[in-house]
């Protein structure tokens, strides 16, 4: 059975923006795309609603999805499309509904704006928690901004998508990070850029456990070998390796400027401390224009 990619709507033009990207991607991998929205608030159908303080919040969430299932039948005719409201708090209805999603969706209103809860913290606090990739996408974006403009400089929708752009640290699990991103790179024919940000080591004279002083060329090795079983599973994903010396927050912030899609790690804590997001990823869902997504790994 195909696991549906998912898409949280609030109302907000973020999430408006989100369900466009989501039925872009259904499309790109051949799935089917269920949009939900979930208000704890919200009456059940068997309860009689005759206060106005209840109708009125019901009628705004039923015209929330019906509007987002016209407009999707409309612009992705291709798409099989079902919705679904759910009496529950967002959060948790929302990290039940990943489980069984390829991906989830969900808008991103970066510093400021006035998006919905769905743009805002509960955002922050799903992809803090999710273990299915949850991409947040910010409003206004649109397929065009996906591709490289034409020959006369204008944006197209026909043109070549712009590169997927993965961060990499190579400290940590890299696998469901690369496999989600080789995937959306192969689905978009589009070439994928992986970087990686490298330092010295924090210790007397920058030295590692063996006393070695790691080099630029030590890192492009290390990363090369890292990819190296990856380009021969993908072999039609035309890769682009980087490994920079200095800061991850500005190099993955360089790399994003053209990129259609950026994926990034979080890592799944289990101490009292709890999950976080990271202050790469952090940085990511505040500041970069196109959609995040952010793959929990171990």
């Amino acid at each position: 059975m195909l696991r549906p990619i998912v898409v949280g709507l609030d109302g907000s033009r973020e999430s408006v923006a989100a369900a466009d990207w989501a039925a872009r991607e259904a499309l790109l991998r051949g799935l089917p795309l269920h949009v939900m929205h979930a208000w704890e608030g919200l009456p059940s159908g068997e309860e009689p609603v005759s206060l106005p303080e209840l109708a009125v919040p019901r009628c705004r969430a039923q015209r929330i999805l019906r509007y987002a299932v016209d407009h999707l039948d409309e612009n992705h005719p291709q798409v099989p499309v079902t919705a679904e409201q759910i009496r529950e708090s967002p959060v948790p209805a929302l990290l039940a509904a990943a489980k069984n999603a390829e991906l989830l969706a969900l808008g991103n209103q970066g510093f400021g704006g006035l998006g919905g809860l769905l743009a805002g913290s509960v955002a922050m606090a799903v992809v803090a928690r999710a273990r299915t990739p949850v991409v947040l996408v910010r409003a206004g974006s649109d397929a065009v901004d996906e591709h490289v403009p034409n020959g006369s400089h204008e944006a197209s929708a026909t043109t070549p998508y712009r590169p997927v752009v993965v961060a990499v640290d190579l400290h940590h699990a890299c696998d469901p990070l690369l496999a989600f991103a080789f995937e959306a790179a192969r689905h978009r024919a589009a070439p994928l850029h992986v970087v990686h940000a490298w330092r010295l080591p924090n210790t007397r004279g920058g030295t590692d456990e063996q006393g070695h002083v790691p080099t630029q060329r030590d890192a492009e090795w290390v990363l090369e070998s890292v990819l190296e079983p990856w380009k021969d599973k993908y072999p039609q994903v035309v890769v682009h390796a980087t490994a920079e010396h200095g800061r991850p927050v500005p190099a993955v912030s360089r790399a994003a400027r053209y990129a259609g899609l950026l994926v990034l790690g979080r890592e799944v804590r289990h101490g009292v401390l709890g999950s976080r997001t990271g202050h790469v990823a952090h940085m990511a869902i505040h500041q970069v224009c196109c959609p995040v997504a952010v793959v929990a790994h171990e």
